[in-house]
């Protein structure tokens, strides 16, 4: 297992970088990253129906459709992002919640009472969502994303995932509303000291490759980082793609 934390915080770069080491790569792979204020729709949703667009541009919202399904997240530097990417395995389910344990258990060890929800998803003492996840299927591989709201503006998530404009007789997939809740906010109730979310992402990572075993994380190469660029000019930051419903 690979670590790979990437240095950009652009959406779009991010997103090509899942769909690049997803196609390109043959090995498993766990990518981080933490993106600038935007959201995320998933790539059977109706654009309009999920996001407010107008409070978006007032606020330098980027809107972003990703390659897996599931429903609208909002994105922000409070946010970590994971991503699993691995060869499918013939004894395993390739739609199981497994995937979700390194970060139940990591965080488990920070004392977080968090469990795995229906939707494959992570609750915090039963009450509140901190960790949706999508998934993409293909012939040989699987990738399985999902957030981690730690200091995510809530106030900007409530007011960017709620459109005026929802339009019923489209078809696309809904996202399910959940109430969340920021892990910043739980250690503060704990009357524990908090990090940044700078720092609090660092040393979860950190935490990440003792669990996999793995000395440290790395980077994307040169060469990597100018094809995933291309594929996100071309792809993930054009109006075709993100508009496509």
């Amino acid at each position: 297992m690979q670590i790979i934390y990437s240095t950009s915080n652009s959406p779009s770069f991010n997103l090509a970088a899942e769909e690049f080491l997803f196609s390109e790569r043959q090995d498993d792979l766990l990518f981080m990253y933490v993106n600038n204020p935007s959201v995320i729709i998933g790539s059977n949703q109706a654009i309009r129906n999920e996001v407010d667009l107008e409070f978006c541009a007032q606020h330098e919202i980027q809107v972003v459709r990703r390659m897996s399904g599931g429903g609208a997240v909002y994105h922000d530097e409070g946010n970590l992002n994971y991503c699993f990417i691995s060869n499918k395995m013939t004894n395993k389910p390739v739609l199981s919640s497994d995937f979700i344990l390194p970060i139940v258990e990591v965080l488990s060890t920070l004392g977080v009472p968090v469990n795995i929800g229906k939707r494959k998803d992570v609750w915090l003492t039963d009450e509140y969502k901190i960790s949706g996840t999508a998934s993409h299927i293909g012939k040989m591989r699987e990738l399985h994303h999902g957030t981690l709201l730690y200091d995510t503006n809530l106030d900007a998530l409530e007011n960017a995932l709620r459109s005026k404009t929802v339009d019923a007789t489209i078809k696309a997939i809904p996202s399910v509303r959940s109430t969340v809740k920021n892990l910043r906010t739980w250690f503060e109730e704990q009357g524990q000291f908090t990090l940044s979310a700078k720092d609090f992402f660092e040393f979860l990572v950190q935490k990440l490759t003792t669990y996999f075993q793995q000395e440290g994380y790395s980077a994307l190469t040169n060469i990597e980082t100018e094809k995933i660029s291309e594929l996100a000019e071309k792809k993930y930051m054009s109006e075709e793609w993100t508009y496509k419903k």
